[in-house]
């Protein structure tokens, strides 16, 4: 009886495995220590298992709590394709994988339904209910320690910046990170400021507040514009765009010297309680009193607050003038008679919900801005008034004058040191020692643009020292001449600023017209005249004071 050879089962072929390397920080990355780790071990596992390695994805500084690693998600995208070129994830451990329970055993049941098993090195685990309940416990496990390292993390980072120390995010444009102590092989942080950018970040408020001597005060994007126009750029070398310019006139701590510490979770981006907040104390950069000038306005041009019409239309007293029975503004009205336009201010109260809720009144446009302009250049500008106003301004100049000294010395500094470094590239360059590729092209364009702004810097100082001169009566009566010119002759824009930032608002009524400026600024000006507290409520943005209190603001209508 013959028998035949049973035929012979074709050998399996050999598994395809990638590897996922991954560390939590960029640091870690840097230290190439545990990264090549993970890959030697994962390399061997997969040759004693006979698979072939056909694939690594290295996330390097990204942390496993969510899947939001972009490398992570190259490896789910191609582990659904069919065509993909492995079957297995090697992983040094589950905590390199995922460091949530739920998402984890989530994402590898997915995977499964498409072929690809997930297997760890250090934590075997197979198919059965039990290995499966012992995966998912080392998941857990993981998840605890990871959130309850982030709990010892934020804890010795908040204390640390009760200490007043910087922990290690980028520092706002003013100011460079130093090392202020060691602790051990821990290096401590403070910030100090830059002498360079702070002159450029003075140079955004002085712009956005006053403007730069040729026009009126900057709005935002005008500030934006100047800035990129002239050749300024950020830290980083971009151009600068509205957003970050607002973000820095609203930065309270170039003026209050406090840096608020852990005000939002830089995960989700919710707000911590108000009662954990630590503030570190940085150097200030701006007098205080300029930067809130500047909020005041920022508030004022809010559109929300204030309608844009009000800010950049062209009528004069748009958003000043209002009727003083009803309080509603006053808006812009018109006729044409015997062809003549006539433009006139009428109560918007009258006009829009009729004589029920206010008889209304109406004055003639050119009459009412000559009016107000004529009474604030009388009452404001005179040089008796500038006089007495001045005196203050003198006793502070020995002060400034000494600060101004600091900045300038403290920039020379700066100047020389970046024209040290231009000099030792440039004879690098020449003699061959590096070669002139794009990163020192860069670098050299970093350092003239830093070099720029100390010098402009010093200059403006210099034309400021030089300009301090005595002030003498003459003096005092050609800059009120200048003032007065430039009221008359300014484009709308810049007159409007100029009354808005010393007037509340212009009560017109039938019988007088009520010019009323803010308690504080009214105080500032009109020298000699001491408002009292009681006459006056404050944190108003309407007021006025009692009775005749401000007889120069008042002026009958003709």
């Amino acid at each position: 009886m013959a028998f035949r050879n049973a035929p012979q089962s074709a050998p399996l072929a050999a598994k395809r495995a990638a590897l996922y390397l991954r560390v939590s920080t960029g640091r870690q990355a840097a230290g190439d220590v545990s990264l090549p780790s993970q890959r030697d071990l994962t390399h061997r596992y997969c040759e004693g298992q006979g698979w072939i390695v056909t694939e690594e994805f290295i996330e390097p500084g990204a942390s496993a709590t969510d899947d939001r690693r972009p490398v992570f998600q190259r490896m789910l995208e191609q582990a659904r394709d069919p065509n993909r070129r492995f079957d297995v994830i090697c992983v040094h451990s589950f905590s390199r994988f995922y460091r949530n329970g739920a998402e984890m055993e989530l994402t590898i049941r997915q995977l499964r339904k498409c072929g690809v098993d997930v297997v760890s090195v250090t934590q075997p685990t197979g198919d059965d209910p039990s290995q499966n309940l012992m995966r998912q416990i080392i998941g857990i496990f993981d998840e605890y320690t990871s959130r309850e390292n982030g709990k010892n993390v934020t804890r010795a980072m908040r204390e640390s910046a009760k200490q007043g120390f910087w922990n290690g995010a980028t520092p706002p444009l003013g100011y460079r990170i130093v090392e202020a102590e060691r602790r051990g092989s821990t290096i401590k942080k403070r910030l100090e400021v830059d002498p360079v950018e702070a002159e450029l970040v003075r140079l955004i408020f002085r712009l956005y507040s006053e403007g730069d001597g040729v026009s009126g005060p900057l709005g935002v994007k005008d500030t934006t514009k100047w800035l990129n126009v002239r050749g300024y750029r950020t830290r980083r070398g971009a151009t600068f765009g509205v957003g970050p310019v607002h973000v820095m006139l609203t930065n309270r701590c170039y003026a209050t010297g406090k840096w608020p510490y852990g005000v939002r979770n830089s995960r989700t981006g919710q707000r911590h309680d108000p009662a954990s907040i630590v503030e570190i104390d940085v150097p200030a950069i701006l007098p205080l009193e300029l930067f809130e000038r500047v909020q005041a306005r920022l508030a004022c041009n809010n559109p929300r607050v204030t309608p844009p019409r009000v800010v950049n239309g062209p009528t004069l007293l748009t958003g000043l003038a209002v009727c003083a029975s009803c309080g509603a503004g006053m808006t812009r009205t018109g006729t044409r008679r015997r062809d003549r336009n006539y433009s006139y201010y009428s109560c918007a109260g009258c006009q829009q919900k009729g004589k029920s809720v206010c008889k209304g009144r109406h004055m003639p446009m050119e009459k009412l801005d000559d009016l107000v302009i004529a009474n604030v250049k009388e009452r404001l500008f005179t040089p008796d008034r500038l006089a007495v106003i001045l005196e203050g301004l003198v006793e502070r100049q020995g002060a400034k004058d000494r600060a101004v000294e600091g900045r300038r010395a403290a920039l020379q500094v700066e100047l020389d040191a970046r024209q040290d470094k231009l000099t030792r590239l440039y004879r690098a360059i020449e003699e061959g020692v590096i070669d002139l590729d794009e990163e020192i092209k860069d670098r050299v364009k970093s350092l003239k643009t830093e070099r720029d702004i100390a010098q402009a810097s010093l200059d403006r100082i210099a034309c400021q020292i030089a300009s301090s001169a005595a002030i003498t009566p003459e003096r005092i009566e050609a800059f009120s001449a200048l003032v007065c010119e430039k009221i008359d002759s300014a484009d709308v824009q810049g007159r409007k600023a100029y009354l808005r930032s010393v007037i509340s608002y212009v009560g017109v009524d039938d019988e007088k017209v009520r010019i009323v400026g803010d308690k504080a600024t009214l105080a500032a000006i009109i020298a000699g005249q001491k408002t009292q507290a009681d006459n006056a409520r404050g944190f108003v943005r309407k007021w006025r004071a009692q009775g005749e209190s401000n007889p120069c603001f008042r002026r009958e209508r003709a």
